[in-house]
């Protein structure tokens, strides 16, 4: 069974920086997308990156500028780089994976196969 497991939330201030980590335990698929989602109270739920298993990657939303996604495939982990980090960045950030009924063009389109529980990310001004 995937599990992911998110890391290295916590709080800042206004212009620094965190770099998160989704780990991925029981995960051997060969092609997948992992993305990063997340979601502020009473705000509906924001993709802000993606990652597919053949390394090509997106950044999206308000926060694409400030924002990177990388992974390191021998330690199955996802990383979101968040750089410049503002107040409205303030949410949940959790990540999500999918390895089933993929679109070879396009593999992060579709419904998500597992979602971690979320770290929390506060920004103070």
């Amino acid at each position: 069974q995937v599990q992911l497991v998110e890391s290295g939330g916590g709080s800042v201030q206004s212009g620094g920086s965190l770099r998160l980590s989704c780990a991925a335990s029981g995960f051997s698929y060969r092609r997948y997308c992992i993305s990063w989602f997340r979601q502020a109270p009473g705000k509906e739920r924001e993709a802000v990156a993606r990652i597919d298993s053949d390394g090509s990657q997106r950044t999206l939303g308000s926060a694409k500028d400030r924002f990177s996604i990388s992974q390191d495939t021998q330690q199955n982990t996802v990383y979101l780089q968040m750089n410049d980090l503002k107040p409205e960045d303030t949410a949940t950030y959790v990540c999500a994976a999918r390895w089933t009924a993929l679109i070879p063009w396009d593999y992060c389109s579709g419904s998500w196969d597992a979602w971690g529980q979320g770290t929390l990310v506060t920004v103070s001004s």
